[in-house]
């Protein structure tokens, strides 16, 4: 007698295919070398109105470092609101601002789980912070706010990340680019701020077979360095000149108080850089929206109308 509830397997058997990690004499005579200069940053392409369901939305995409090593960092944003909070919720005079943070599964080479680990939650926490001190949150009492960004691919290099932690530098570049991407957004969505704020990532870096003292380096990426000793990301305001969150990593002596302030300084300037993408990116996006003019001096809209009379 057979049972017939039971799912039988296929007659042939496979194994499951099981990859070996490159030994590191390979991999290190593979290892990129940072051809950009220590003030240069990737190339950046802003996109906003990408999601038409959202109040804002806004896409952006860095350039890989190098081709079929390090992948580009690309991020999608959508911001829903402001919207009335339920009855039961307690009155509150400024806006309720929600942010979150999360990777794709895909996104990074080894794989992510669906639920938020610890480094999405921090990632999210940054980002409220930086996002806080630009809105101007006393103009919709009672009201909230969600910011959502996905993280479609990060620019992770495995073996990087396994010899020297450089999944923790790279959390930096990450969060840099959900300030900008998420600001950006924000203006698409028409969310009154002080200004837009912009991320900037500055690293502490010492190349392979370098014995002078390290330099910095702005929009670093840890398969490029030896050694990323010290990291900071800066969310800052040009026109206020403002810095709404800072957040330092890394080993750095308490008492030399001017490389901190140098650190600062190289992050401010890649915030700027970045800045200066998102209003190019608001720019056209503005002329995008509005109506063409005829030579006359008339715009269609007013045709229209015109005729409908």
């Amino acid at each position: 007698m057979t049972d017939r509830r039971r799912v039988n397997g296929p007659v042939g058997s496979t194994n499951p295919p099981v990859f070996e990690d490159e030994p590191e004499q390979e991999f290190g005579a593979q290892k990129g070398i940072r051809t950009r200069t220590p003030t240069a940053t990737r190339k950046m392409y802003l996109k906003t109105g990408v999601t038409p369901s959202a109040s804002g939305s806004a896409y952006l995409e860095i350039e890989a470092s190098r081709k079929g090593a390090v992948s580009g960092l690309k991020l999608s944003c959508t911001v829903h609101g402001p919207r009335s909070l339920p009855r039961s919720t307690p009155f509150s005079p400024h806006i309720i601002l929600s942010t979150h943070v999360k990777y794709a599964p895909f996104a990074t080479k080894q794989r992510r789980g669906y639920i938020r680990d610890p480094t999405e939650r921090d990632l999210g926490s940054h980002l409220e912070t930086a996002l806080r001190g630009a809105i101007i949150a006393d103009r919709w009492p009672k009201s909230g706010v969600d910011i959502i960004i996905s993280i479609v691919e990060g620019d992770h290099d495995r073996e990087t990340s396994k010899s020297q932690g450089g999944e923790a530098w790279d959390m930096m570049n990450a969060l840099s680019g959900c300030i900008t991407v998420a600001s950006a957004a924000l203006a698409d969505a028409g969310i009154d701020c002080v200004d837009t704020v912009a991320g900037g990532v500055a690293a502490l870096v010492r190349d392979e077979g370098d014995d002078t003292t390290p330099r910095i380096v702005i929009d670093p990426i840890p398969s490029e360095h030896e050694q990323i000793l010290a990291a900071c990301c800066v969310a800052y305001l040009p026109d206020r000149d403002e810095i709404t969150n800072l957040w330092f990593k890394g080993d750095l002596p308490a008492s030399d108080m001017e490389l901190y302030s140098q650190l600062v300084e190289k992050g401010i300037q890649a915030s700027r850089n970045s800045n200066e993408v998102i209003v190019n990116s608001l720019l056209i996006s503005t002329r995008e929206q509005q109506p063409h003019e005829r030579h006359d001096g008339t715009t269609r809209m007013h045709i229209a109308f015109n005729l409908q009379r």
